[in-house]
């Protein structure tokens, strides 16, 4: 997907659904999630990976951030858009 270095995706909707995909995927197949520097982007769809299985939002940054990489979700719009991605991906 389309998702320039310290920014967001170009296409909220299409990351949106391909994120839930990656997700469902994972139940049954190796997904490998990744960008350039491994940190920004990476933790950011690893947050939304998190939420969609149950990391309750307002945890998520922190969890990836111990579980992945201290200094993953780099940028405060990056965790603005998981905090969006948490409210909109959770029926």
């Amino acid at each position: 997907m389309r998702w320039p270095d310290f920014w967001l995706p170009s296409d909220g909707q299409q990351a949106a659904k391909t994120l839930r995909e990656a997700w469902e995927r994972a139940a049954t197949e190796r997904v490998e999630v990744a960008c350039g520097g491994g940190r920004g982007r990476t933790g950011t769809a690893l947050a939304c990976l998190a939420v969609l299985d149950g990391v309750p939002a307002d945890e998520v940054v922190g969890f990836v951030r111990r579980h992945y990489d201290k200094h993953a979700v780099e940028t405060p719009w990056q965790r603005r858009y998981v905090q969006r991605f948490a409210v909109s991906a959770i029926p």
